[in-house]
C-alpha cells in the first residue's frame, strides 16, 4: 500500500471580518441565543431555533430554515470558552433531536467532514472587533462544496454585520 495515499494534506477555511461594534456586542450575538436567531443563516433563510449551553462540553442546537421551509439542524460541543476572545467548538450536521448526522442526511456529498473543530477568534481593534473564523480541515471537501459554505457564511455576516448595527442605533 502506498503510505502517501494516507497522508492527505489539511486544507484549512479561514474567514475574516471587521465589524464597526466593540467585540463584547459580537461575542454576545455569538453566544446569545436569542441574538444568534437574529442573524444565522444565509440570506433569506432564518434561525427558529437555537440552543446554546455555553460552557465547556456544552452543546449547542441550531436550526436554519431556508426559504422553501427545508430545516437544516447543525450541532456541537463547547471545546474552549474565552470571553470576549475565542470560542473553540465542534461543528456537524445533525438531526431535529441534536443528533450528529452526516451530510448525505441532507442530500450532500458525504465527503463534508462529518465534525470540524471551529475556532473563533475576536480582537478589539480601535472600538472594532477583528473577527476571525477558522475550520480546521475541508480538505476531503468538493469545491462546489466548499464555496457553497463560503458564500452562506458570508451571507450570515453581511445579518450579523446588519444586526449589529440596529443594535448599535436602538
Amino acid at each position: 500500500m502506498d503510505n502517501q495515499s494516507n497522508h492527505t494534506r489539511k486544507q484549512e477555511l479561514v474567514m475574516s471580518r471587521i465589524f464597526s461594534v466593540p467585540r463584547g456586542k459580537v461575542w454576545k450575538a455569538w453566544t446569545d441565543p436569542e441574538s444568534a436567531k437574529e442573524w444565522w443563516g444565509p440570506v433569506n433563510f432564518t434561525a427558529p431555533f437555537i440552543h446554546i449551553d455555553l460552557r465547556v462540553g456544552g452543546k449547542y442546537v441550531n436550526c436554519m430554515r431556508s426559504p422553501d421551509g427545508t430545516d437544516y439542524w447543525s450541532t456541537g460541543f463547547y471545546k474552549e470558552i474565552t470571553p470576549p476572545s475565542r470560542l473553540v467548538l465542534t461543528d456537524s450536521f445533525a438531526d431535529e433531536n441534536g443528533n450528529i448526522v452526516g451530510a448525505d442526511y441532507y442530500g450532500m456529498d458525504p465527503g463534508f467532514p462529518r465534525e470540524s473543530l471551529v475556532t473563533v477568534t475576536l480582537e478589539e481593534i480601535d472600538g472594532k472587533t477583528g473577527f476571525t473564523m477558522k475550520y480546521d480541515d475541508v480538505s476531503q471537501m468538493k469545491d462546489e462544496d466548499l464555496q457553497g459554505m463560503k458564500q452562506g457564511w458570508n451571507e450570515s455576516f453581511d445579518k450579523l454585520a446588519d444586526y449589529l448595527s440596529r443594535q448599535e442605533q436602538s
